[in-house]
């Protein structure tokens, strides 16, 4: 299976099952019409004739004789290989954890998947005990898994942030006993940053994601309080002295684009001109009937802004400006392992959230789905075979994704946008499949336009253990 496409004056080929890459003159992308999984030494005389009213018959030649040795070499048509490892998947580990601390929030941002921070649940906060059960729950269920993750969640975390500092010593005294090293991050609106807050984030958190969506009459549409107030003005400030203070630690400032603000390289821009370098903006994910949703028809004006997006990324890099766009990141040399290629996210199987009331669900977009609530740190439940259910959720087993160019950089999409708004796991969201391939088609053809410079930053697994049952 292959994929070709032209971007920004770029003939790209992307061998599917090799991950091979391959930038083409147009004679060769237009011999690549003719060529396919049954490729023979001999040039086909049908493609002769069809295009030597704009080529050169021994150019031709020539050019199908490049795409058979590539053929020979695996990196063209290659057979695809990763079907057998999809049961490896059923008996991994959990990894990783969401702590949904606070089901409440001091925002009201209109778009809010969480029903505006209490995930319909009623607003609270989770206790020290609770949060605790949590750390032990996830160390028993943890296998021989080393590195262990940990978000804190909401709502807004930092409206219950001594339950969460307590949470990071309790977890970090019993790293030794268990062997186990926590790595925390943390997910926050700003509003109730502080200097203590700061120190404590820059110091015990291995990533911090910042909450803002681009310039300020963007963020203030939609990102406002519950008198109805922006938060701009408050909360840049802050992000700066963060991200000024963090050093060579990880974090984003991560935003939502909606049908509002589809120029949204205006606000990566934006970020970037604050200080920021480590950006993220992604589109909102909602009921098409509402005002600010991404909508199928929305899609030719996204893709257009995408690919700007992209030529800016190119132009800034090669004048000596930097900035790392989150979705734009793609490792073509090395990539994640085979698993993580068929299973994605873990959502289900290696990765878990937790309620303040203990509830525990596939991912933090489930929560409050009572469907599909896995069990409760209290009472000791937890249903295996809905963990089974999600591990055998790949990308073959979707069947949208079985026969698709990009299966093995989305991993079969988001199970609970899947589910929500197609009515199943297995069945993909069609409005962020598409999104998704246009950014892959982007990510792509930058790491072709800056092939001769310093590679972009690769987008990894961590290797050493991340999945104790990887071949």
């Amino acid at each position: 299976m292959i994929h070709k496409y032209k971007l920004n004056g770029y003939n790209l080929c992307l061998d599917v099952h090799s991950g091979a890459v391959h930038v083409l003159d147009d004679i060769t992308y237009d011999v690549l019409d003719y060529c396919d999984e049954t490729m023979t030494a001999q040039a086909p005389a049908e493609m002769l004739t069809a295009l030597s009213d704009r080529y050169d018959t021994e150019e031709l030649k020539e050019a199908y004789a490049a795409l058979y040795e590539l053929y020979e070499m695996g990196q063209l048509f290659s057979p695809d290989d990763y079907e057998q490892f999809a049961d490896l998947m059923t008996k991994a580990p959990i990894k990783s954890m969401c702590i949904n601390i606070s089901h409440d929030c001091n925002l009201r941002c209109e778009y809010c998947f969480a029903a505006k921070g209490d995930f319909g649940q009623g607003r609270c906060l989770m206790s020290l005990e609770t949060a605790k059960k949590a750390i032990d729950f996830l160390i028993a269920h943890s296998g021989s898994r080393h590195h262990l993750e940990v978000d804190f969640f909401g709502g807004e975390p930092l409206m219950n942030f001594e339950v969460v500092k307590q949470t990071v010593a309790y977890a970090r005294s019993l790293e030794e006993q268990y062997h186990k090293k926590f790595r925390f991050t943390i997910t926050t609106n700003g509003l109730l940053l502080d200097e203590d807050k700061i120190e404590f984030i820059n110091r015990e958190m291995n990533n911090v994601v910042l909450s803002l969506d681009g310039r300020k009459e963007v963020n203030d549409k939609l990102r406002v309080t519950p008198n109805g107030q922006g938060c701009y003005d408050i909360i840049v400030p802050k992000y700066q002295r963060l991200v000024a203070s963090r050093g060579d630690k990880d974090y984003y400032i991560r935003g939502t684009f909606t049908t509002y603000s589809k120029d949204f390289t205006a606000d990566v821009l934006h970020m970037k001109e604050l200080g920021f370098e480590q950006l993220s903006i992604e589109p909102v994910v909602s009921d098409p009937k509402l005002p600010y949703s991404i909508k199928e028809e929305d899609l030719p004006m996204v893709f257009a802004e995408y690919e700007k997006l992209a030529k800016t990324l190119i132009e800034m890099r090669q004048r000596g400006e930097y900035f790392n766009f989150f979705h734009f990141m793609i490792d073509l040399e090395q990539g994640p392992c085979a698993i993580k290629r068929l299973r994605g996210c873990g959502c289900g199987n290696e990765y878990v959230a937790v309620t303040p009331q203990g509830d525990i669900y596939p991912c933090h977009q489930f929560v409050g789905e009572e469907q599909w609530k896995m069990g409760n740190l209290h009472d000791g439940t937890f249903d295996e075979e809905m963990k089974l259910r999600f591990a055998r959720a790949n990308v073959y087993a979707k069947s949208n994704c079985k026969n698709c160019w990009a299966k093995f950089y989305c991993s079969g999409g988001c199970n609970a946008n899947n589910w929500q708004y197609e009515g199943d796991i297995l069945r993909s969201h069609k409005v962020g499949c598409e999104l998704e391939k246009k950014r892959l088609e982007c990510a792509i053809m930058i790491k072709a336009a800056l092939a001769d410079q310093e590679d972009m930053p690769k987008s990894t697994c961590d290797g050493e253990d991340c999945f104790a049952e990887c071949p």
